[in-house]
C-alpha cells in the first residue's frame, strides 16, 4: 500500500508565502513524476505543478507561474511546493499526486492520492 501525507497548510494573508510537503510511504511504485492539484469548495479540482523525480523537468499552471515552485528530495521520498505572492483565489485543498508517468510531452496523473492540506489565504 501507498500513503501519500500533505501537510504545512495553513492560513496566510495575502501576498504571503507558505511551503506545502508531500512525504510518500509504503510500497515501491514505478513512476517518473509527481505532481500538485488543489480544488475549490464548488470547484473540480485542477493542476497546480509537477516535477520529475530525476530534477530534470518542472511544469506549472499558467496561474501559478513565477509564484509557486515545486521541488523535491528523493532520499525523503518527499515533494514540497513553495507558494509565495498568494493570492485569496488559491485558496483551496491542495493535494499530491504520485504513480505519474512523465515522458516528453505526455504525463499520466498518478493513481495515488493524499488526503489534502487545506490552504486559505485572507484579503
Amino acid at each position: 500500500q501507498v500513503q501519500l501525507l500533505e501537510s504545512g497548510g495553513g492560513l496566510v494573508q495575502a501576498g504571503g508565502s507558505l511551503r506545502v510537503s508531500c512525504t510518500i510511504s509504503g510500497r515501491a511504485f514505478s513512476s517518473t513524476a509527481m505532481g500538485w492539484f488543489r480544488q475549490a469548495p464548488g470547484k473540480e479540482r485542477e493542476f497546480v505543478a509537477r516535477t520529475k523525480w530525476s530534477g530534470d523537468a518542472t511544469d506549472y499552471a499558467d496561474f501559478v507561474k513565477g509564484r509557486f515552485t515545486i521541488s523535491r528530495d528523493n532520499a525523503k521520498n518527499t515533494v514540497y511546493l513553495q507558494m509565495d505572492s498568494l493570492k485569496p483565489e488559491d485558496t483551496a485543498v491542495y493535494y499530491c499526486n504520485a504513480g505519474g508517468v512523465w515522458s516528453g510531452t505526455d504525463w499520466s496523473v498518478g493513481d495515488y492520492w493524499g488526503r489534502g492540506t487545506q490552504v486559505t489565504v485572507s484579503s
